[in-house]
């Protein structure tokens, strides 16, 4: 009983100390924010991330110092994807909560700058240079870099249901981090047994992977989903060491805590909340099926996976079509297209294989709109939670799963 008490007055005082953390990140945030509505106009350097054409004018998404924004600019303007500019922007009317989630302004005036190449730059044009079809090699830049993709390119993710694979995650992770493990196991077990036998082999290549993932993190601009995941990795690595149960909810909640703490803005990622959400169910599959047969509980659980995560995408991605169910299978298979995809565009024989993912990428849809209903959501979020507690729930949680899914893809 005591011991039950310290433990809950540790983890008391962990979510106390992430809370002080939070306020302390928020008013850094706040601090920068007053800095930017100094004065009406803020000039600052930008890195163009993607550009969306309309008909007489493009809409750019930029990456600031401290935010992202969007602004607009006129069509004969000769810009392309990661140019840098010196941009002048309107600060006015912009409040803290949308400085946060990042705005929209007016272009007051801006110029080109010569950006100077580093390493994640050099990858883009290795990525380019295997390569003929822009949207193809638009397709790598976000599986290797997570960059942002066109609407176009996201609207076929989306007809798919794939679009957990595109957006970088704890899913990548867990392959990156397997193959950098087995990568290493073998040369590193020939130092081991020779010269420092006495430490823990294990423990060391996971550190060694660790410190691939942060450089990795640090590559791609620090994407809010693979945060989540590293986060969790770490949290599961000192688990490991502490001899903790890893997989519970708690973990997730920590990990939630930790990364809104140093990084507030995240809160309004919508990739960090699906990414939050999925591995929670993760945690209620493991909970009540984890007795099932190993080879079947591959396929159902990406089957069960995709149902069951239906009603929170088509809230805001009301997109449907009946290949969507390709997902599941395709889910599966990218856990071998991935590595392989990293060797081929490393030695320069991707190409080969452009002629198959285009006509991927050139399938003709049937879609339709199916948009789940707020009341619906919040009943199958409510039902989500009570799973944890109470076998009943989940029961209830299912039916609803079933029911939306019918719902769904019936109309079809």
């Amino acid at each position: 009983m005591i011991i039950k008490l310290e433990t809950i007055n540790k983890q008391i005082f962990s979510v106390v100390i992430l809370i002080f953390i939070f306020f302390i990140s928020l008013s850094i945030e706040y601090s920068k924010y007053l800095d930017f509505k100094d004065e009406e106009i803020f000039e600052t350097k930008a890195e163009i991330l993607n550009i969306y054409e309309k008909s007489t004018y493009n809409i750019l998404r930029l990456k600031a110092e401290n935010f992202d924004f969007f602004t607009d600019l006129d069509k004969d303007e000769d810009i392309e994807k990661y140019d840098l500019l010196n941009i002048v922007i309107i600060s006015r009317n912009i409040n803290f909560l949308d400085y946060l989630k990042g705005f929209y302004t007016k272009t007051v005036y801006f110029d080109f700058l010569e950006k100077e190449e580093k390493f994640k730059d050099k990858i883009i044009k290795k990525i380019n240079s295997n390569h003929q079809d822009k949207m193809i090699s638009e397709l790598f830049q976000a599986l290797f870099l997570a960059l942002p993709i066109s609407k176009e390119l996201r609207d076929i993710c989306t007809n798919y249901g794939i679009a957990h694979v595109i957006a970088l995650s704890g899913f990548h992770i867990v392959v990156l981090s397997f193959c950098i493990y087995w990568i290493v196991y073998f040369p590193y077990s020939f130092f081991h047994q020779k010269f420092f036998p006495y430490r823990n082999k294990r423990f060391d290549i996971l550190i060694f992977t660790l410190i691939f993932l942060l450089y990795y993190l640090i590559l791609t601009d620090i994407v809010p989903s693979l945060l989540r995941a590293f986060v969790m990795f770490c949290l599961g690595i000192y688990l490991l060491r502490s001899n903790i149960k890893i997989f519970s909810y708690m973990t997730l909640f920590y990990t939630f805590l930790i990364v809104i703490a140093f990084f507030p803005k995240y809160i309004f990622s919508l990739g960090f909340w699906f990414s939050i959400i999925a591995v929670f169910y993760i945690y209620l599959f493991m909970q009540y099926f984890k007795n099932l047969n190993k080879y079947f509980q591959l396929f159902f659980f990406n089957l069960w996976m995709f149902l069951i995560f239906n009603p929170i995408v088509h809230l805001f991605f009301p997109q449907t079509t009946i290949e969507q169910f390709l997902s599941i299978t395709i889910t599966i298979a990218f856990t071998l297209f991935y590595p392989f995809e990293i060797v081929a565009h490393t030695f320069d024989f991707a190409i080969y294989f452009d002629e198959y993912i285009k006509k991927f990428l050139e399938y003709k849809f049937f879609v339709y709109e199916v948009k789940t209903p707020l009341y619906f959501f919040i009943v199958y979020l409510i039902f989500s939670f009570l799973s944890i507690f109470y076998k009943k729930a989940f029961y209830i949680l299912n039916l609803l799963m079933i029911l939306f899914n019918l719902f769904l893809y019936l109309r079809f």
